[in-house]
């Protein structure tokens, strides 16, 4: 599954899902769309600028950040419909993400109008997930209840961990809770149709105490 409509694909086999590219795009009923031709899926986030000549620090959200930010790929802000077009992009040598210049962003000033901007790729449905797999916002907003039916809350987010990715997960009784994609707590993971099933005893999962009610 991606990440914000992002490249990650999630695998329904049993085993943690396997993440192949992005995060997801608002509104949250759009994420739940099946990727259709020329869909656009975010790729990295804009965490700050370098130097005076227009270069901006990317956070990687994709596992393809060689495709994703090769010279000429074109990059949209989230939300506009305007492309930046990629002159140069190479991994922070001394941290974290990608260094990337853009044609159309000359300066330091241009520069920071794209901090804390989502970037986004066209991906054509030839790159959509095969049998079994997801993307992260094929993810968001699908209920998720426990073997019997109760419901536990909605997806909200997505992010990983140690290689493995987790759902928080909230607006039921039991309050929010963090899920980790893996078979030992997850028993149905069918996202397209709704339907995620856990088992809420191996999640140690109970509603959150009231004020004053002592402990159990």
């Amino acid at each position: 599954m991606e990440n914000r409509s992002h490249s990650r694909f999630f695998s329904s086999n049993g085993h943690p899902p396997r993440s192949v590219d992005d995060r997801p795009p608002r509104p949250e009923a759009e994420l739940r769309d099946a990727i259709r031709p020329r869909s656009r899926l975010v790729v990295g986030l804009v965490r700050g600028v370098h130097g005076l000549h227009g270069a901006v620090r990317v956070e990687v959200l994709t596992d393809r950040p060689e495709a994703r930010f090769a010279t000429g790929a074109l990059l949209h802000p989230e939300g506009r419909t305007e492309a930046l077009t990629i002159a140069a992009a190479q991994p922070v040598a001394d941290g974290p993400g990608w260094r990337v210049t853009f044609r159309e962003v000359p300066d330091r000033t241009a520069a920071e109008r794209l901090r804390g901007v989502y970037l986004e790729a066209v991906v054509p449905a030839a790159e959509a997930p095969g049998r079994g797999e997801y993307y992260w916002h094929e993810v968001i907003g699908v209920a998720v209840t426990d073997v019997a039916g109760n419901q536990l809350g909605t997806v909200r987010d997505v992010y990983r961990a140690g290689g493995a990715e987790v759902f928080v997960v909230d607006g039921g009784a039991v309050g929010s809770f963090d899920l980790p994609a893996v078979r030992a707590f997850i028993r149905i993971f069918a996202p397209r149709r709704g339907e995620i099933v856990v088992d809420a005893d191996a999640l140690d999962l109970r509603p959150p105490r009231q004020r004053g009610e002592p402990e159990p």
